[in-house]
């Protein structure tokens, strides 16, 4: 009975012993290694979202940690330990933009950057299509000024629609379509006013946009746009003259994190100083200026 006990301390004791257990630094399938991150062009996302990271094995997404942006475009993180047979497997790398807490441990629908692993690196960019699927070098658009929404001849220097004439108004934004997870949203900036004014989202351009809350009472036509007649918001006295501001089309994530314009904004158009109304005005592409871009190396 003694020896039998004594065996069995012994072995009770040798498990304890420095060794004895398992050590995960030795076991090749707990193994990690770093991946590396340059991106450049990502926003500061404030204290309501973050930037998470995910390589893709046997196609399914893994994450590699989380992190922050701050106003000078500096990431908090550019090097992750990941499971080395994991990152070793992985064919491809994608950034996706999530709520801070985060309900699911997936990535949710607001993927912004992807790309491919070749050998080591993977060039990560809006156009994979596992994140905005283009570049947005195709898009093009124009507006006019008016105020159909308060009659004719009404204060038409305060409006601004996304729509090109003569007569008929036609769709004056011809844009990709956008992945589940993004919006586009319409901007203008009032001259001397310190933030811009959101004009409204919308997936389509060849319909109205989701909200008209400073437009008059008559119908406005069928495309994204705004009168800004009442309801101002603090900082603004309506109607305004919009002669030298400037009108913008943004891509939002959807839940939107954010009340200002997210860093994608393929389209930009400064309105003339001797704008007038109904008159169509075109807009630059700037998507070549402001599209985000980066590299991953394992």
């Amino acid at each position: 009975m003694f020896n039998r006990f004594l065996a069995a301390a012994v072995l009770i004791a040798m498990l304890y012993l420095p060794g004895c257990s398992e050590d995960a630094s030795n076991n090749p399938a707990v193994q990690n290694g770093n991946l590396n991150l340059i991106v450049n062009g990502l926003e500061d996302l404030g204290s309501t979202a973050v930037y998470e990271g995910w390589i893709i094995v046997s196609g399914s997404p893994k994450s590699t940690g989380t992190f922050t942006v701050n106003s000078s475009g500096q990431l908090s993180k550019s090097s992750f330990e990941v499971n080395l047979s994991d990152l070793n497997n992985a064919t491809a790398f994608v950034i996706s933009i999530e709520p801070v807490p985060d309900p699911s441990p997936d990535p949710s629908s607001n993927k912004i950057l992807a790309g491919d692993f070749s050998g080591n690196t993977a060039n990560i960019l809006i156009s994979h299509p596992a994140a905005l699927g283009t570049d947005f070098s195709s898009a093009s658009g124009s507006y006019i000024i008016g105020t159909p929404t308060d009659g004719e001849m009404n204060n038409e220097l305060s409006g601004i629609w996304f729509l090109k004439l003569p007569p008929p108004p036609q769709q004056g934004l011809q844009l990709p379509v956008l992945p589940s997870g993004w919006k586009y949203e319409g901007w203008v900036v009032v001259p001397g006013s310190s933030s811009p004014l959101s004009t409204g989202k919308f997936t389509s351009a060849s319909g109205s946009d989701e909200a008209s809350p400073y437009s008059g009472s008559m119908p406005g036509p069928p495309f994204p746009g705004e009168d800004l007649l009442q309801n101002a918001p603090s900082g603004y006295t309506f109607p305004v003259n919009l002669q030298n501001g400037v009108a913008v089309i943004s891509i939002e994530p959807d839940p939107d994190n954010s009340a200002a314009p997210f860093a994608l904004k393929p389209l930009v158009g400064n309105i003339p100083a001797d704008a007038a109304d109904h008159v169509t005005y075109n807009m630059a592409n700037q998507s070549s200026a402001n599209n985000p871009s980066g590299t991953v190396t394992r």
